[in-house]
C-alpha cells in the first residue's frame, strides 16, 4: 500500500535528497519549500510553496495535506546565522528559533493524532550542534538542542501508541545552510557530508524492524576541516 510523507525544506539540500529517496521507495511526498525547480516534475512528489514563518501561509498549506493518510513527517527545514552572539539581530534570532524549533513543534502537534492512528514516524533533522559547544553559533545550537529535547520527550509520550520518533544529527553538510557564514567545509574528500547521507539515515530508520525504534543517529564526516571564505 502506498504511503504518504511530508518533508519540510524540500526544495534543496537535505530535504530534496530525502524527498527523492522517499519517492523512489514508493511514497507520495508532500514537500514544503520556498521555491521549487527540478523536483517539480518528479512523479509522486507534490511541491507546496510556503514560507513556514508566515502563519497564514502555513495554515493554508497544511489544509492541502491529507493528514489522515500521513505516515511520515520529516521536520527538516532549517535556518542559520553565524557570528558572535552580539552581532545577531533580534530578527535573526527569532527566525532561527521559529524555523528550527517552533515550526517543527507546531507541525508535529497538527498531525500527531493522525500519526498515532497510522502508527507513523516523526523524524527531526537536528544537528551535532545540539550536543556541543557552539562558538559563533550559540543561538543556532540552542534551537537545535531544543529540537532534540522535544524529540526525546515526544517519543516518551507516544511510544505506547506505536509512533516512532527519531532525531538525525548531521555534522557539516555540503548545502546552502552556510551561506550566511564566513566559513565552509573544506572541499577535500571526506571533509563534509552529502545530503544523500542523511537521506540514507532516514531510509535506515524507516526500514528498522517493527517493534524497534531508532531514536537518534549522528552522522559525521571522516575528517574535521573547515576553511574561511574569501
Amino acid at each position: 500500500m502506498n504511503k504518504t510523507a511530508l518533508v519540510t525544506g524540500a526544495s534543496s539540500g537535505i530535504g530534496k535528497a530525502i524527498s527523492e529517496m522517499l519517492v523512489n521507495e514508493g511514497y507520495t511526498v508532500y514537500g514544503i519549500g520556498r521555491c521549487f525547480k527540478d523536483t517539480d516534475s518528479l512523479p509522486g512528489f507534490i511541491p507546496l510553496v510556503c514560507d513556514l514563518t508566515d502563519e497564514k501561509q502555513l495554515k493554508e498549506t497544511l489544509s492541502r495535506i491529507p493528514g489522515k493518510e500521513l505516515d511520515v513527517l520529516v521536520n527538516n527545514a532549517g535556518a542559520a546565522y553565524y557570528g558572535m552572539h552580539e552581532t545577531l539581530s533580534p530578527q535573526m534570532i527569532r527566525t532561527m528559533t521559529e524555523v528550527n524549533l517552533t515550526v517543527p513543534m507546531i507541525l508535529t502537534g497538527y498531525f500527531l493524532r493522525d500519526l498515532r492512528h497510522n502508527r507513523g514516524t516523526v523524524i527531526n533533522i537536528v544537528s551535532v550542534t545540539a550536543v556541543s559547544v557552539n562558538t559563533h553559533g550559540a543561538a543556532y545550537g540552542a534551537a537545535k538542542a531544543g529540537l532534540l529535547s522535544f524529540s526525546e520527550s515526544l517519543f516518551a509520550e507516544n511510544r505506547k501508541y506505536g509512533v516512532r520518533v527519531a532525531s538525525i544529527l548531521p555534522d557539516m553538510t555540503d548545502t546552502a545552510l552556510y551561506r550566511n557564514a564566513d566559513f565552509m567545509a573544506d572541499d577535500a574528500e571526506g571533509c563534509s557530508l552529502k545530503p544523500e547521507d542523511t537521506a540514507e539515515a532516514v531510509r535506515y530508520i524507516l526500514s528498522s524492524r517493527e517493534g524497534t525504534a531508532v531514536t537518534s543517529l549522528t552522522l559525521r564526516p571522516q575528517y574535521h576541516r573547515i576553511r574561511r571564505k574569501k
